[in-house]
């Protein structure tokens, strides 16, 4: 049997290298030699590149130039061949050659290299290739609803099913929840496609999963494939492929942590608050962060006092016409909402000093007048982000 060997430009190859990378390891030492390894799979005039580290695996392909064989398998140093293609000039033209069992030859130029492979059919797979459901929704979509809420999963958290991301089909939308104990942040996309009737399901992607679905989605409006299985998710774009295992155990029913009700409702700019929770966060640099805000009516007065007894306090301007109210926050869990809420004001709904309270977006104003006559209808999820906060003694 011939030797596989490719021809392929450095930018068609770098490409697909750079995007199955995430995941694998940096350490020296790893638990299997050959999770260090990019697959490499010649068919006809593609080689398809995957990497896995046995919890999440990714696929991305490049146009070779020309092959010698129709077909054929090889595994190489991901980090080796990373450098090598990065370290080539750019318009390059490289050569793979598979020299024997354990030995793989590259060429470039008057460059030469040559390095060591383990064999491809000891590459692990994650998938199996077990059937699922399917589902369509835009790359923008899916990479909107990650980006809001993926700052809120646990990590390392002893109650393993918080360190993830729920995904649940529910009606006509898609929702997204993470929360760690002390928040809880919900996205929903509404625009679902699929073949068959769309299925009710709950299933928890992990951190990692998670963490690296955020880093290969890109925000156009391509349409992109979910398959959904007892033990995978798999999404699949135009140019990359993406499956993870899930996590086992049932998820916390976020229904009953959002906020229903509250009759204190704070309405401001988002800009404005954000900016004055910085400079109060400025005085921490410990995990406690904790802020105190007080609300009277149409203002809003943040306080913060460090171990060192430094101070900062301030006043804001805002829409609250509510009786008195002190409470306490994590000023980083604050910032971090008003980092990913898209709209230019924000409502802040509060129910007492020792309860929970409720952040969203507003596209203007009179969304807050709406919202006042339907402060039972909370838990509809109208908007497509929804955030929970816990408050803490200061």
């Amino acid at each position: 049997m011939l030797p596989m060997h490719f021809t392929i430009q450095r930018e068609a190859f770098l490409k697909p290298l750079r995007a199955v990378a995430g995941v694998v390891e940096r350490r020296s030492q790893v638990v299997l030699p050959i999770l260090s390894n990019v697959l490499m799979e010649l068919r006809e005039n593609q080689i398809f590149l995957t990497t896995t580290d046995q919890e999440v695996e990714l696929n991305a392909y490049g146009d070779v130039e020309s092959s010698g064989i129709p077909s054929g398998k090889m595994t190489v140093p991901l980090r080796k061949l990373m450098e090598i293609c990065r370290a080539l000039p750019e318009g390059s033209t490289i050569t793979f050659k598979q020299e024997d069992q354990d030995k793989v030859s590259i060429r470039s130029g008057r460059s030469r290299f040559s390095l060591s492979s383990l064999p491809a059919e000891h590459f692990p797979s994650v998938s199996g290739n077990q059937p699922g459901i399917s589902l369509q929704v835009s790359n923008s979509a899916l990479k909107q609803l990650v980006d809001d809420i993926s700052f809120a999963m646990a990590e390392q958290d002893v109650r393993y099913y918080l360190n993830g991301m729920l995904l649940e089909m529910k009606g006509e939308g898609l929702y997204g929840v993470a929360a760690d104990g002390h928040r809880l942040a919900l996205s929903v996309i509404k625009e679902v496609t699929s073949e068959t009737k769309k299925p009710a399901f709950r299933l928890i992607v992990p951190r990692k999963g998670v963490l690296e679905l955020q880093r290969i989605l890109e925000a156009n409006n391509e349409l992109i494939t979910l398959t959904l299985s007892q033990q995978h998710l798999s999404v699949t774009t135009p140019q990359i492929g993406f499956t993870s295992k899930l996590l086992e155990g049932k998820f916390p029913d976020y229904q009953r942590i959002i906020p229903a009700g509250g009759d204190k409702i704070v309405v401001g700019r988002r800009l404005l608050l954000k900016d004055a929770f910085l400079r109060a966060a400025a005085l921490f640099n410990d995990k406690s962060r904790g802020v105190k805000l007080r609300l009277t009516s149409g203002c809003l007065n943040i306080l913060a006092i460090n171990a060192d007894q430094d101070e900062v306090e301030e006043d804001l301007e805002v829409d609250y016409q509510g009786e008195d109210l002190e409470i306490g926050f994590n000023v980083k869990y604050l910032i971090d909402f008003l980092t990913v809420i898209p709209e230019d004001w924000i409502k802040l709904t509060f129910t007492n000093a020792s309860n929970s309270a409720r952040v969203e977006g507003m596209r203007d104003l009179n969304e807050s007048d709406n919202g006042r006559n339907k402060k039972d209808s909370n838990n509809n999820h109208d908007g497509n982000q929804v955030y929970v906060i816990m408050p803490m003694r200061i």
